[in-house]
């Protein structure tokens, strides 16, 4: 052991991945969990909705893109709030504020209030998403940061595969009500462990020269034998960077790597919502039952799950434009043969694939954009990357529903679905030629981690 004070970051990485670390990922990956069952349920409960309000189903895209666009908002806001004063309490204070107005979304008597209730329910699970990120990344040896964000964003696909399962379960006995019950109280239940249980991020603490105390808290908790250790608590002296970080985005060589890292988020989240949203709508307009919609928003889920877990080991291994141009280009292919595949079993196994390629790329791009940014301004890279992307997950809702309106047959939605999968391989293969070593597909070292 050398006599030089080790940083905060030197400790994190050299050392073998704690039982403490661990749980604080496993927190990260239960609120992912709950935000995706929160975010992606309206698409299963819709028709329901729709029957039950007297709405029509084909008005329903402003519902969907109310609470993308309180997503967009509070994914852009909450991160910077975060970058200033900390991860825990935006992380703790989304997680209520999505659990109170889910609950009272069941509550909701009118297209007004749903529009409003999904707006301020998106509020509180567009500031959780880049704040978890974030304490995963801290929390993670660099080592292993790729493989452990990716394997994070199961919670988003796992969540929405549980959403369609509970539907499936509860809508028939008790009403799409009682799925924003379950999606209230258990997220207002865990944020009420969060407080107690979710600690500071240490690489936070340290780049802001505060908490000495609670660091040292926190790096015996990793490991008791730490408390021996000479630590050097101001790790990052040259890296307090001034002002608000959204700036900084774009300084220091990250100007060409941000703008690269928004086209393919926008394009992904794009295709991701319009499949959530739209798909079970689309497939009832195909003669399908209500329930073909539910089991094929949850295979697309469960494919989501296999690609997250897998995504991160990929990319180490083939590299990550390589994977990233496979997935969209499968993705293209997939959402295109949804027009013609007529087999309800084929059609099935299509969305299981589809739902791989698009949330594998997505499970990417987080992993890709937590390694991007330096701590002080990582909550905000991730958080505007996210904001970015949720313009896209804006314009999927309202295209379908705009497509609809005008009379247009699934089968041409669903080839248009594959536009945007197009766009996506494009600007990846232009953004690989153009690349240099700032960009975002090959990352600056973090200053504070050399």
């Amino acid at each position: 052991m050398t006599d030089r004070a080790l940083t905060v970051s030197e400790i994190i990485d050299q050392r073998p991945l704690s039982r403490f670390q661990i749980s604080i990922i496993a927190f990260c990956g239960l609120v992912l969990v709950l935000d995706g069952f929160d975010t992606q349920c309206i698409g299963f409960l819709a028709p329901s909705i729709a029957d039950t309000l007297g709405i029509p189903l084909r008005t329903f895209g402003p519902v969907f893109a109310a609470g993308l666009l309180g997503l967009m908002i509070a994914a852009m806001t909450a991160g910077p709030i975060a970058d200033l004063w900390g991860r825990k309490w935006p992380i703790v204070l989304s997680t209520l504020t999505f659990a109170t107005f889910a609950l009272l979304t069941a509550r909701a008597k009118s297209f007004d209030q749903l529009v409003v209730f999904r707006f301020l329910t998106g509020l509180g699970l567009g500031g959780a998403m880049p704040n978890v990120v974030a304490v995963t990344s801290e929390y993670a040896p660099r080592r292993l940061l790729p493989a452990l964000v990716t394997t994070l964003f199961c919670g988003m696909p796992l969540g929405a595969l549980l959403g369609g399962l509970v539907s499936s379960v509860m809508v028939p006995r008790w009403g799409w009500q009682s799925v924003f019950y379950v999606g209230g109280i258990l997220p207002l239940a865990v944020s009420l462990v969060l407080i107690k249980s979710l600690p500071e991020s240490p690489r936070f603490l340290s780049v802001r020269g505060s908490g000495h105390q609670k660091i040292a808290r926190i790096l015996a908790r990793i490991s008791p034998e730490l408390a021996t250790v000479p630590v050097d608590y101001l790790s990052t002296h040259g890296d307090r960077r001034k002002g608000m970080p959204i700036k900084h985005l774009f300084t220091e060589g990250r100007a060409k790597g941000t703008i690269l890292l928004w086209v393919p988020y926008f394009m992904n989240l794009l295709i991701l919502y319009f499949i959530v949203s739209w798909l079970p709508a689309l497939l009832r307009e195909s003669g399908l039952p209500v329930s073909a919609g539910i089991t094929a928003v949850s295979l697309f889920s469960l494919g989501g799950i296999f690609a997250s877990l897998a995504q991160g080991r990929l990319m180490n291994g083939c590299g990550t434009s390589v994977i990233l141009v496979t997935e969209f280009g499968l993705c293209m292919l997939f959402i295109g043969s949804l027009a013609f595949v007529v087999s309800y079993p084929l059609k099935m196994a299509v969305t299981f694939l589809l739902g791989y390629c698009v949330q594998g790329a997505q499970a990417g791009l987080n992993a890709l954009a937590a390694s991007f940014y330096p701590t002080p301004i990582r909550s905000t890279g991730v958080g505007w990357a996210l904001g970015i992307g949720r313009l896209g997950s804006i314009v999927g809702p309202m295209l379908g529903g705009v497509l609809l309106s005008m009379g247009w047959p699934p089968r041409q939605i669903f080839l248009a679905g594959a536009v945007p999968a197009l766009c996506a391989v494009v600007a990846i293969i232009l953004n690989n030629r153009l690349r240099d070593n700032s960009t975002a597909y090959h990352p600056e070292p973090d200053p504070e981690l050399v």
